[in-house]
Formats: structure tokens, C-alpha cells, sequence
């Protein structure tokens, strides 16, 4: 039993990208914590099984639909039909999968773009699509994608000697068209009791592969944030009243401080220490200041 109210009782979620151990994974473990019935895809099949077995052991129900969501016949055409049939009517779609290459534009291939687009801007767009009639059917629908700062314009000149500055233009261009989609969808559901939103993590998120370059020093710890409060936000988009949350491109932490929503960890039970509300500005400043002049340019941001 979660110390919050478990808010999605009742409730079937399909979660992408839910094999690596980031926020996709993180996200279907805290949906099966508030009570969804939880189907997961991706291409690794280990580690969806890790997922699934993951949320079973804390008494959730989950469905592993393996899909390779950058190929047109990899199974994305059926895959919301295979969610409902194995768990019923699909309330929240969350659109996790994503990759980032970081390179300069001219050393892509034209099947880079085509990858990159399919999985980042082609799949959602699809999913988006085979969900939504049946969201407007029943009258209650959540959709989250997950994008990006990257998405937006680099300040300059001058530009920042950096990877999202200098070599991000393919998955931030994605990224942007992704976001200009969760607008546009949102702008022809509204009313219908659909929420479409989007969240960006305020820094890079803590995910178990990038805990060695924080402990190494390679990039500065305050530019971190961990897996709890980006999940805790992506909940309170997968749950709010499309009323009051609608056509959003938020930032996690801002969106926290907003709502002044309790962080708990990604099984619903206890307060994330030190990620509370209350402390979230004084985190956001010193992102701030690590982003700044001579720290951004010495961690290569």
C-alpha cells in the first residue's frame, strides 16, 4: 500500500521505452504502485522482463509486448490493440522511447534521420493516434510524452562549446516537433476530458548508466536530479484533471514547485528526502549557477 492515495486504481497504462532502467521503467513501476495495470514495450525482451518482474514483486500487474517502435513493421501498428487485448482499455499512453544522438549535423546519414524520426516523432505520433478515439469514447484519456530542454533554441551567439548546443540539432529537432505535436493534439481534445501533455527533466535524470560520470566528477552533481522527481511529475500528468493541466511542456521540478506535489520515492512510500517542494528552489539555483560560465563550459554543457 502506497502512503499516497493510489491514484490510478482501476486504470491500464502503456508505457514505451520500459526496458532500460530510466524513466520509462521508473514510470511503469510508480504507475503499478498507484494501482494501473501496466503494459510495457520495447525491443530488449530482458529487459522488459526485468520490468515486469520488477512490478510483480511490489504486487503490481504488468504485459512485456516487445516492439521495435523505429521500424514501421515492427509491431507499433498493433501494438495499443495488443495492450488492450491482453489488459483492457488503455487510460494513460505514455510516450517514453527516444534516442539522442549528439554529432554534428553533416556526419549523419539520411537513415540516421529516418531513425531518429520514426522513433522519436513517427511512433508517438502513431500510438497518439490509435489511443485517442477510444480515450474520446469513454470521456477520460491521459497522454505524456517525454521530450526534452534540447528541443529548445541554444542562446547565442556565442553558442556554448557544447554537445546539446553544437552536435544536438537531430534529437532536439525531433524533440520539437514532438512538442509541437502534444500542442497541436491537445488543442483538438480539449474539453473532451483528454489530457495531452509533455515533461522535460529540469537536468539530466539519475538513471543507474550516468551514476558513474557523477561520481567521477565528469559532470557536476548539482546538474543531476533523480528518478523520483521526474516520475512524480510525469504522475501528476498521467493523473490530472485535464482542466487544470492541459497542453503542457513542463519541467519537472518547476511543475513541482507549481502544484507543490510531495516527492515519494518510485514505490509510493516514502518522502524523497531533500526533493521536497519546499527545497526545489534552492536545487533549481544551483543548477543555475552550475550551468553557468566557467562550470558549463568545464562539464561540457
Amino acid at each position: 500500500m502506497t502512503a499516497s492515495k493510489r491514484l490510478c486504481e482501476g486504470r491500464v497504462a502503456l508505457v514505451t521505452g520500459a526496458s532500460q532502467g530510466g524513466t520509462g521503467t521508473a514510470l511503469a513501476l510508480r504507475l503499478a504502485a498507484e494501482g494501473a495495470a501496466v503494459a510495457i514495450t520495447a525491443r530488449s525482451e530482458p529487459g522488459l522482463a526485468e520490468c515486469q518482474q520488477t512490478i510483480e514483486a511490489i504486487g503490481g500487474k504488468a504485459s512485456a509486448l516487445p516492439c521495435d517502435l523505429a521500424d514501421p513493421d515492427g509491431g507499433r501498428n498493433d501494438l495499443l490493440a495488443r495492450a488492450e487485448a491482453e489488459l483492457g482499455p488503455v487510460d494513460i499512453l505514455v510516450n517514453s522511447a527516444a534516442e539522442g544522438p549528439y554529432q554534428p549535423f553533416d556526419s549523419f546519414a539520411i537513415e540516421d534521420l529516418r531513425h531518429t524520426q520514426e522513433l522519436n516523432v513517427w511512433a508517438p505520433w502513431l500510438l497518439i493516434q490509435q489511443a485517442i478515439p477510444g480515450m474520446r469514447e469513454r470521456g477520460r484519456g491521459w497522454v505524456l510524452n517525454i521530450t526534452t530542454s534540447v528541443a529548445e533554441f541554444p542562446p547565442g551567439p556565442p553558442f556554448a562549446n557544447s554537445g546539446p548546443a553544437k552536435a544536438g540539432t537531430l534529437y532536439g529537432g525531433s524533440k520539437a516537433m514532438l512538442n509541437r505535436l502534444t500542442v497541436g493534439i491537445a488543442s483538438e481534445v480539449e474539453g473532451q476530458g483528454i489530457a495531452v501533455n509533455a515533461l522535460t527533466p529540469q537536468a539530466a535524470i539519475l538513471t543507474r548508466t550516468l551514476e558513474p560520470a557523477r561520481d567521477s566528477g565528469l559532470i557536476h552533481p548539482d546538474l543531476f536530479e533523480p528518478l523520483d522527481t521526474m516520475v512524480e511529475a510525469a504522475l501528476a500528468l498521467c493523473t490530472a484533471d485535464p482542466g487544470a493541466l492541459h497542453a503542457r511542456i513542463a519541467y519537472s521540478l518547476d511543475l513541482l514547485i507549481e502544484t507543490r506535489r510531495p516527492v515519494y520515492d518510485l514505490r509510493g512510500e516514502e518522502r524523497l528526502t531533500g526533493w521536497q517542494p519546499a527545497d526545489l528552489p534552492e536545487r533549481l539555483e544551483a543548477q543555475r549557477r552550475a550551468l553557468s560560465g566557467e562550470e558549463a563550459g568545464r562539464y561540457g554543457l
